[in-house]
Parts: C-alpha cells; sequence; structure tokens
C-alpha cells in the first residue's frame, strides 16, 4: 500500500501542491489566485479568485474532440421512450433551456427549484442553470406537497420546474396536485412554473403561474447563450439532506471545488476514461445522481446512462440487458437493488453479454459479506464498496484504483480517499481511536475541495451541527460509528444519531415523527431504524394513542396503523413510510423526559437493550418488546 499511502500522505500534509496539481483537470477562465484561503475556519474557500463554469467544463470544451460522441443515454422502461443525445446535442438542448429560464427572469445567483422525474429535461435544467449561474436545488420526485413547500420556502426559488408527472413501478404519479399544494403552502412561491408535459397526468394543470417548456423552447431554439464565469466559491447547487431536527438542511456546493473533486475522482476512485459508458442507477433527487449521473461522467468527456424504471421491471434482467445493449463500463447502484436483484431468476443475469462492464461500484449504506459475494461470483466482475455523504459530494471510504490496486476487505467500503484527513476518535473524549477501537468517523479541517460550504442560508448550523460535537476538537462529525483495521480499512458501524437510510435514502427520524403526531388519534410516537434484510435499514414507528380504545380490536389497530401511515405519506411522501406502526400505552423514556430510541431499536431488532439505570418506567421495555413479538407473530401467520 505505499504508493496509496504516499499519496494520501501527500494530499493532506502538502494540500496546496496537491489540489492545483488536480485543478488543470477543468477549464479555468481566469486562473486562481490560491488553492486554499483557510482564514476562517471551519470554512475552507478552494481556488480563490479563480473563474469557471461547470457547463462549459461538462459539455462546451468537448464539442472540439467529442461533438459526435454520445453524451447522454435516456432510457424509461415505464414509458418505453430512448433516446439519444450527443456533445452537440446535449448542448443545444441545455441553451434552449437556458434561453426559456432567462425569459422566465432567471440570473446569476436566482435559485431554481428543479421538480422532475427521472428524464432529460432534468438533466437540461440542471446544466442550464450552471450555465446561467443560478442555483439549482433538486427536489426528489417522490416527496409529498409540505416536503417540496418546506424547500421553496428555504430556497425562496425564481423558478419551477416540473413536469405533469411521473411513473414507478407502472403507475403514474400525478404531479399536478403536488405542485398546486405546495405552491399554495409557500410563503416564497416563484412567480412560475415551468411545465415539461409528458402528457401521462390524467388531468391537466391549469394554473396562473404555469408556462408550458415545449413553446417556449421552439421559440428559443435556436439560442445560444453564453456561460456566466463564477468565482470558484460561488454556489453551484443546494441539495436538502435529512437531519436530527424536521428541518432538513440545505447542502450548499461551490462550482470549482466541486468540478476538480468529481474529475479527479472519475479518475482515481472509479478509473474512467474519456469515450467510456457509466450507468449511475440512482436519482437526480440524491447525491449520486447529481454527482455519478450528470457531473462526474459529462466533466470526463464520458457517455452516461439515465434510467427511469425500476430493476426488475419489465423483469429482473433489464439493468444486465443495458449493459450489453449500451456497452456499460461503469456500473453505479445500491445494495439495496442488488439484494433485490438477488432475488431474481440467475438465469436473467447469465444470459447478457457483460463482457464490456469492467466494475461495479455500490454505496449509499453498508454493503453485507453475503451480498458482496454474491454479486461479485455472478458478474465475475470486480466489486468496490464505497462511503459518503450528501455533505461530502463524492466517496470520502474507497479503495482508490487508480492510485493502486488495494485488496478487498468484504465488509469495508476501503481506506481513506486522498484528500480526506479522516480520523475515528472516541465519542466522550474526543482522542483518536486503537485499531479495532469503535469510534465516531471524523474529518479535519479543511474539509477538501468539493464538500460543503456551508448549510445555505445558515452558517451557524453549518459549525454547529458538523464541527461541534466532538468533545475538545473542531473536526468534522459524520454522525457515523466506524472501526479501522492496522490496515486502514474502515468498517460502519451506523449512525450515532437520529438518521436512517433506507434503501441508500436518508431519513429523519424527527421527519417522519412529526408527520405522523399530525395525526389526530396520535398523542406521542418514537420512530427507530432497523435492520432490513433487503433495504439496509427500515423505519418502525411506535405510537400511544390518545385514546388507546381506538386500537382495542385488531382490525380497527390494522385501520388505524395504515391512516397513521398515510399521513406520513402525505407529510413526506411514500418513502418516509414507516414498515410498521406499532401502538403502545407508554414510551421507554429517562426520568428527564428523553426518549431512549437506542432502546427501542434495540428490542425492535430482538437484542436486549443493556443496562438502563436512568429509565422512568421500565414496564415501558415490555411494551415494544410484546408489540415487536405480537408484529412478528401475525405476520407468520
Amino acid at each position: 500500500m505505499r504508493r496509496y499511502r504516499d499519496f494520501h500522505r501527500e494530499s493532506i500534509e502538502q494540500p496546496d501542491a496537491f489540489w492545483r496539481r488536480e485543478a488543470a483537470r477543468v477549464h479555468w477562465e481566469t486562473p486562481f489566485d490560491a488553492v486554499l484561503d483557510r482564514s476562517n475556519p471551519p470554512f475552507a474557500r478552494w481556488f480563490t479568485g479563480g473563474r469557471t463554469n461547470l457547463c462549459f467544463n461538462a459539455v462546451d470544451r468537448h464539442l472540439a474532440s467529442r461533438a459526435q460522441q454520445n453524451a447522454l443515454v435516456y432510457v424509461s422502461t415505464e414509458t418505453g421512450i430512448e433516446r439519444r443525445y450527443t456533445y452537440a446535442d446535449l448542448h443545444a438542448e441545455v441553451n434552449r433551456m437556458a434561453a426559456v429560464m432567462r425569459s422566465l427572469g432567471v440570473k446569476r445567483g436566482d435559485r431554481v427549484l428543479i421538480y422532475l422525474p427521472m428524464i432529460p429535461e432534468a438533466v437540461f435544467a440542471m446544466l442550464a442553470c450552471a450555465r446561467l449561474g443560478a442555483i439549482h436545488s433538486v427536489v426528489f420526485g417522490g416527496f409529498a406537497a409540505p416536503s417540496l413547500a418546506a424547500r421553496i420556502d428555504d430556497a425562496k426559488p425564481m423558478l419551477l420546474v416540473s413536469a405533469d408527472a411521473g411513473a414507478r413501478g407502472g403507475k403514474v404519479i400525478d404531479y399536478a396536485p403536488l405542485v398546486d399544494e405546495a405552491m399554495s403552502r409557500a410563503a416564497h412561491a416563484p412567480p412560475h412554473v415551468l411545465l415539461i408535459d409528458r402528457q401521462l397526468a390524467p388531468e391537466r394543470l391549469d394554473a396562473p403561474y404555469l408556462v408550458h417548456y415545449e413553446p417556449l423552447r421552439e421559440q428559443f431554439y435556436d439560442a445560444r447563450i453564453p456561460c456566466e464565469w463564477l468565482e470558484s466559491n460561488e454556489p453551484s447547487y443546494i441539495l436538502y439532506t435529512s437531519g436530527t431536527t424536521g428541518k432538513p438542511k440545505g447542502v450548499q456546493r461551490d462550482v470549482g471545488g466541486y468540478a476538480v473533486a468529481l474529475a479527479a475522482s472519475i479518475d482515481y476512485i472509479f478509473e474512467g476514461r474519456p469515450g467510456d459508458t457509466m450507468f449511475t442507477a440512482s436519482d437526480i433527487g440524491w447525491v449520486v445522481g447529481h454527482s455519478y449521473i450528470i457531473y462526474a461522467p459529462l466533466l470526463a468527456g464520458m457517455t452516461t446512462v439515465m434510467y427511469e424504471g425500476t430493476p426488475i421491471r419489465p423483469d429482473g434482467g433489464i439493468w444486465w440487458r443495458l449493459v450489453e445493449q449500451h456497452k456499460i463500463n461503469l456500473m453505479f447502484t445500491a445494495p439495496t437493488a442488488i439484494r433485490v436483484l438477488k432475488k431474481q431468476d440467475p438465469a436473467l443475469l447469465h444470459a447478457a453479454d457483460l463482457s464490456s462492464l469492467r466494475t461495479l461500484f455500490l454505496a449509499g449504506e453498508p454493503l453485507d459479506e453475503p451480498t458482496a459475494t454474491w454479486i461479485s461470483d455472478a458478474l465475475g466482475k470486480p466489486v468496490v464498496d464505497n462511503y459518503w455523504q450528501t455533505e461530502t459530494g463524492w466517496p470520502m471510504l474507497a479503495n482508490q484504483g487508480g492510485v493502486e490496486a488495494l485488496p478487498q476487505k468484504l465488509g469495508s467500503p476501503g481506506v481513506p480517499c486522498y484528500g480526506y484527513d479522516l480520523v475515528l476518535r472516541d465519542e466522550h473524549t474526543g482522542e483518536p481511536c486503537a485499531s479495532g477501537q469503535k469510534g465516531v468517523i471524523t474529518l479535519g479541517y479543511p474539509l477538501p475541495p468539493g464538500c460543503m460550504q456551508t448549510v445555505w442560508g445558515d452558517d451557524a448550523r453549518f459549525v454547529r451541527t458538523y464541527w461541534e460535537s466532538v468533545p475538545g476538537q473542531q473536526v468534522y462529525s459524520t454522525f457515523d460509528w466506524g472501526m479501522q483495521d492496522e490496515n486502514g480499512y474502515v468498517t460502519i458501524l451506523g449512525r450515532t444519531d437520529d438518521v436512517i437510510n433506507v434503501a441508500g435514502h436518508r431519513l429523519g427520524t424527527r421527519e417522519i415523527e412529526e408527520a405522523i403526531s399530525s395525526h389526530a388519534a396520535v398523542a406521542e410516537v418514537a420512530v427507530v431504524g432497523v435492520n432490513d434484510a433487503v433495504k439496509g435499514q427500515a423505519a418502525l414507528a411506535f405510537v400511544v394513542l390518545r385514546d388507546a380504545a381506538a386500537a382495542a380490536d385488531p382490525k380497527a389497530a390494522d385501520k388505524l396503523a395504515t391512516a397513521i401511515a398515510t399521513t406520513v405519506d402525505r407529510q413526506l411522501g411514500a418513502i418516509g413510510r414507516p414498515a410498521r406502526v406499532h401502538f403502545v400505552s407508554m414510551l421507554p423514556k429517562t426520568r428527564s423526559g428523553k426518549l431512549l430510541r437506542r432502546a427501542i431499536a434495540a428490542l425492535a431488532e430482538g437484542r436486549e437493550p443493556g443496562d438502563l439505570p436512568t429509565i422512568e418506567d421500565a414496564s415501558a421495555l415490555q411494551q415494544i418488546r410484546e408489540a415487536v413479538n405480537a408484529a412478528g407473530e401475525r405476520q407468520g401467520r
């Protein structure tokens, strides 16, 4: 591991020299004055004074050498539509979208909220914002109206871009009522909603704020919009992520640092080359979609495959046939998807020609050894785990094959990536942990390029949340437990806070609790994450009713549980729905009134909660245990 260790050491001890070299991967319209400004810790400013543009680096600069190469391949198994866009095509479409946005008043520094399914126009919209110097904020198309409204009020956008509908698993998801409700709820609703009409929704949306995209696209068909050259540290986008409070955090990303970080990561971590084809099976609403469906592959001059659909429709072989059809070289998805595919007929995998595929990358949640072994054996290809967060924008832990080929350790996402001064620390003392000792995964100052700059509109929350939680140390906390061996490999052991990971999607338990609490029958609720064989984790809700008699009859209890879960659907979207709602008469708390979440989670997973000397009423634990056991028996029958 000598080459890797020397490389990593240089990135930590000589960051100016290291990142100056990496910055040559992108175009700078104006050279930067300094690589790093660390005058205001814990904030860091990268490539100060340099002016660049993400859209230019992702699209325009490739026109001279690869204008006719495919840049974007779009496949929808929901609609049966497939489209291919060369770099020249993509450039034209982005210019049209940018002209449309500009005609609606969007300018440098304005925010644009993008609430779209996985369609090409979502890519055009993101890149058009980057071209104009506007700040995009993509909201996952499955989020409910209150969640959309909350993001509108935080970002205060000039424009909302949406569609008539999305589709998932053969079902049409009508966006019109969601957008309409969000616009009426929001205090800072934008003046216009730019509508991409897919002709999928059963009803036409007709509102005064609506502007249809297609006529404007035709009007600006031959438009050429110049790139805005942004100072490296101007914001590029806001992406909201769940936190320990009900209010999501707007992760703010810069322009120059993000471009450099992604361009380097495609080389060192993903070993991608210009002309390669990459299929990242994520959604543009998540950071993986931002970084590795859109920006990183295009920065590298690759072809990116954008997929609308599920991994098992029309059957469990669809992804493997995509690899064969489009000669995909690199594939990136979540362990949950592989666990789903593991249940499919193995003949579907073996029927496809996978000779083009070099590597499968997995991230978003811990990768268990049986899943890793199965997919590696089935594909006969390297499987590379990696670990990161919305906040970091690119992997923190991975075996970096572009630096040095390292042995795989099953159950571990790998070793610290260059640029990350990653240390496991004792949760009580803040001191570094010894090998094999459980600790909180922390990052030293400064965070490398590409990481979050701050929380949008709230510098104090950025400092308080991430930099003040480890005793006696000003270090960034990931809020993840880990264990590091003598060779540097880190194993992820779970969260230290109240955020759970369901199929690679981070959900704050407080957000789910607040949604459940809005139901008139609910007096108290505790939501915890428990291990799930397919999704990694699942959310369970333990509810105290205002009237216990409402759930006395099993049929009435089931009906009420469904109604409560539906309330979560309306508040957060189906992604936030708890896997099960249990009714109890009290929740385990300390004498000071604090919920004993870890004890509840332990009982829900069939583990003993350990010694709890401060518990107010021990009989509450027995209620949790009985509720879980009774649910298991009903499920068994």
